[in-house]
């Protein structure tokens, strides 16, 4: 277990900038119509919608390609309204806006004084009487996700919409992760470990 731990920090530690095929000043033009709800520059104004600065250009192009499928009635990511507004984008409106919103910085979140040191024990360390993974393995030491596997970076994002996420994952109204792998994690949290986790990992950088 300490190995497999050891490799996967080696693995995030050698993980560089993983670079978008599209173009982000072609995607800066296209984002228009996503301003609304996620900002002009991917740090969304209102916290149940996800910030999209900085995220890894390969997760955000996986989310609108299932986004899309799911549309279609095929395996994907159901949402009633990003489903619509995936659906008219090709491969190349997907690629621009990923590397768009990826060279975006987002916006620090502050932790709260009360759930750092049990936030950072689940973080770094799960919880082995559980069977709880710690989320270090696959978000990195400052959550900054891991690029190559399309694992996200959560530092920066709302603390609410992390949560909303865990709790969708839990109760499998969100399927789209590899695996089952959020999900099998997910249910093994309890309503404050989620409360914790996403106030915390929020904060890291």
């Amino acid at each position: 277990m300490k190995h497999l731990a050891f490799t996967l920090l080696v693995l995030v530690g050698m993980t560089g900038t993983v670079h978008a095929a599209g173009d982000a000043t072609a995607g800066q033009a296209k984002s228009m119509v996503c301003a609304a709800c996620h900002g002009p520059d991917g740090n969304s104004p209102a916290n149940i919608y996800p910030k999209l600065a900085g995220q890894h250009p390969d997760y955000l192009k996986k989310q609108l390609v299932e986004l899309k499928a799911a549309v279609s009635g095929k395996p994907g990511r159901a949402n009633p309204i990003m489903g619509p507004m995936a659906m008219p984008l090709s491969d190349k409106d997907m690629d621009d806006l990923a590397a768009y919103f990826a060279s975006q910085q987002p916006t620090p979140v502050a932790v709260p004084d009360e759930v750092v040191v049990q936030g950072r024990a689940l973080y770094m360390g799960g919880n082995p009487e559980r069977n709880l993974p710690a989320c270090i393995g696959c978000h990195g030491p400052r959550g900054e996700g891991l690029a190559q596997a399309k694992y996200p970076a959560l530092s920066g994002q709302h603390p609410a919409y992390i949560k909303a996420q865990l709790e969708a994952f839990r109760s499998g109204t969100r399927d789209n992760d590899p695996n089952s792998m959020m999900r099998d994690v997910s249910n093994k949290l309890t309503d404050d470990d989620i409360r914790i986790l996403s106030q915390y990992v929020a904060g890291l950088h």
